[in-house]
């Protein structure tokens, strides 16, 4: 696995983001002309670099998954850039678009509801090829049966159906569906988190093992921080459709800035949760409708470190060195 300094060393950017925005307009009511506006993302920017795995991580409702199908453009930005290998990928069409799926690729988090009831295993994991015209029949028979291996099924699985398989057996179908034409960005969207415990060391040691021997970048969408912090080069924590907090992955759990990060960091499980110098920070309330956007600094509501300006400033993401940047008007003062 490839630490910062690593990749920092042997890699240039391969993806982009500025300013990418996505909202989404939703009726009122039946007997209601208006339209409300729901942030899901509002403005975030980021570089993901070749061989990378960035991580983003934040409460159900944050603006992940859909910032992971914008990269994609299976959803279509309302405002921003996205540059891919160099190129604004932002107004693409459906013929580019499909040219480029040879290089961006997604895992989803359900690993049955993505996988064809109606088509066996090595269908599944032969479809990119075919649909990129890669290889004859035979050629694509026997790569699907060194996908099976690599990601720890039998071949002679080709002929089963998805509903024949674990949990865990079909997210690693999925996974050699990911990599079967050998991208060079995965967007992983919470991968394990349906998965149980056991199985979910075994995918990840998987995607790392498969990261390294196909260079591969990801964008890791996840809850668990113990499993970001396991496969991450670098961090990013969202809140209401904004990245608050960005840095490396040591940096950012030895020296969290913003009071988000200190409470996700907080609620870690640890082996002896009786430990005296462990202090659980509580966040009051959920995470605020991204339809009514609180003003000043959208965490101010649930912060245990809010004061009066906070309900007035919006803090811009600030650089505190070490390549880590935070969006606090009060991160100066535990720095």
């Amino acid at each position: 696995m490839l630490r910062s300094n690593e990749y920092k060393a042997m890699s240039n950017e391969l993806l982009s983001v500025k300013d990418l925005k996505k909202h989404f307009h939703v009726d009122e009511g039946i007997f209601s002309s208006r339209k409300r506006v729901v942030h899901a993302v509002d403005g975030i920017s980021f570089e993901l670099g070749k061989n990378e795995v960035l991580s983003l991580v934040g409460e159900s409702g944050s603006g992940k998954s859909t910032t992971g199908r914008l990269i994609l453009k299976l959803l279509e930005p309302t405002e921003g850039k996205i540059i891919f290998m160099g190129e604004d990928i932002s107004n693409a069409g459906r013929k580019r678009m499909k040219e480029l799926r040879r290089e961006m690729q997604i895992i989803f988090q359900d690993p049955y509801a993505s996988l064809n009831p109606r088509m066996t295993v090595g269908e599944i994991v032969e479809e990119p090829l075919i649909v990129h015209k890669i290889g004859t029949k035979q050629e694509r028979r026997d790569e699907v049966a060194n996908l099976l291996q690599k990601v720890g099924l039998n071949p002679e699985v080709m002929k089963r159906y998805p509903h024949e398989f674990s949990g865990g057996q079909r997210q690693r179908v999925g996974i050699a569906r990911a990599v079967a034409l050998k991208p060079k960005l995965i967007v992983a969207d919470e991968p394990v988190s349906a998965l149980d415990v056991s199985i979910q060391a075994q995918v990840i040691n998987l995607l790392k093992e498969l990261q390294e021997e196909y260079h591969i970048a990801f964008l890791f969408i996840a809850h668990d921080l113990n499993i970001v912090r396991i496969i991450s080069n670098r961090v990013a924590v969202m809140y209401l459709g904004k990245i608050v907090e960005l840095a490396e992955v040591e940096e950012l759990f030895k020296h969290p800035l913003h009071p988000y990060t200190q409470a996700l960091l907080s609620a870690i499980p640890v082996p002896d949760p009786s430990r005296k110098d462990r202090k659980i920070i509580l966040l009051e309330g959920d995470i605020p409708s991204p339809i009514d956007i609180p003003q000043g600094c959208r965490f101010h509501t649930r912060c245990p470190k809010m004061i009066p300006r906070c309900k007035e400033i919006i803090p811009p993401l600030e650089d505190f060195g070490n390549s880590h940047v935070a969006a606090c008007i009060r991160a100066h003062e535990w720095a």
